[in-house]
C-alpha cells in the first residue's frame, strides 16, 4: 500500500471515529452546561462545574439504581456463562438420542422476537411472586440460545480424541470440562460475558414491567424518571446522569474490545 493510500485510509478512519464519538463527546459537554447554554446550542461549556452531577444524585437515588444494574447484570452474566457452557458441553461431547434435533429447536428460539415471549414470561413471574425482586429481573435470562451456540462452536474446535483419551484415563466429565474445555475457551467466555452484561445493563422494558418501586429498579428506568420529573427538561442534569450510566459500559468495551472481536470469530474456524 502506497503512502497516499495509507493517508487516505487513515483520514477516513479518523473522520469515521470522530463522527461516531461526537454524540458521546457532546453529551459530556452538555453535562457541564447550564440551561441557557444548551438552548443556545453551545458546543463547549463556559465553565466546568459538577453542579449538574450533584443535582442528578440529589433528584433520584442514582447510587441505588447503579447498584441494582450492576447486581442484575452481574448475576445474569454469571448465570448465562454457567448454563450456556454446560449446555454447549453436552451438545458437543455427550452423545444422546435426538441431540441435533434438540439443538436445532433450542437455536430456533433465536428467531422468536422478545416481545412475543414478554407476556407469558410476565405471567410466569407474577404467578411465582417474583415481581419487584431480583429473581424476576435475572432468572428469566439465564438460558441464552446465542450463548450456547457461541460456546458450542468454540467447543467443537477441541479434538474429540482428547475427550476420548480423558475417558480412558478415568477423568470425569466435569473435570475435563473444568480443566481442559474452559481454559482453552477463555476468549469466547469473555465475549459472552461482555455481551450478557451490556445487554442486561441497557435493558429498559422488562425492568419497567416487573418493578414498581425504587428498591430494585435499574438505571435505565431512573433516567426516564429523571427526565419526566422536569417540567422543562434540564438537559444538563439529565446528561450528567446519562454520562454516569454509560461510563461503565464504555470502560468495559474499551477493556474487552480485543477479546470481544477474537471471541466472536474464534469459533468460526475449526
Amino acid at each position: 500500500m502506497t503512502a497516499m493510500k495509507k493517508t487516505i485510509l487513515y483520514t477516513i478512519l479518523l473522520l469515521s471515529a470522530a463522527f461516531m464519538m461526537f454524540p458521546i463527546f457532546y453529551a459530556v459537554m452538555i453535562s457541564f452546561m447550564q440551561g441557557g447554554e444548551v438552548l443556545r446550542g453551545d458546543l463547549i461549556p463556559s465553565s466546568i462545574t459538577l453542579e449538574n452531577y450533584q443535582k442528578a444524585f440529589d433528584r433520584m437515588p442514582l447510587l441505588q439504581y447503579l447498584w441494582n444494574s450492576f447486581y442484575v447484570s452481574g448475576v445474569v452474566m454469571i448465570g448465562q456463562l454457567i448454563i450456556s457452557s454446560l449446555a454447549a458441553f453436552a451438545f458437543v461431547f455427550i452423545p444422546f438420542k435426538g441431540r441435533e434435533l434438540i439443538f436445532f429447536l433450542f437455536i430456533s428460539t433465536m428467531m422468536i422476537p422478545w416481545e412475543a415471549t414478554m407476556v407469558p414470561n410476565f405471567l410466569t413471574i407474577q404467578k411465582l411472586g417474583w415481581l419487584n425482586t431480583y429473581s424476576g429481573l435475572t432468572i428469566p435470562f439465564f438460558a441464552l440460545a446465542f450463548g450456547t451456540f457461541l460456546l458450542r462452536q468454540q467447543f467443537k474446535t477441541i479434538p474429540k480424541e482428547l475427550y476420548e483419551a480423558s475417558e480412558v484415563a478415568g477423568i470425569s466429565r466435569f473435570r475435563f470440562f473444568w480443566n481442559v474445555v474452559l481454559p482453552v475457551s477463555k476468549s469466547s467466555l469473555v465475549t459472552l460475558g461482555i455481551y450478557s452484561f451490556l445487554s442486561i445493563w441497557n435493558m429498559y422494558l422488562w425492568p419497567l414491567l416487573v418493578t414498581n418501586n425504587e428498591s430494585v429498579r435499574t438505571v435505565q428506568i431512573g433516567l426516564k424518571q429523571l427526565q419526566s420529573q422536569e417540567i422543562s427538561t434540564d438537559w444538563g442534569v439529565v446528561m450528567s446522569a446519562v454520562v454516569v450510566v454509560i461510563l461503565p459500559t464504555l470502560i468495559l468495551l474499551f477493556l474487552g474490545q480485543k477479546q470481544l472481536q477474537k471471541g466472536l470469530t474464534q469459533g468460526a474456524l475449526k
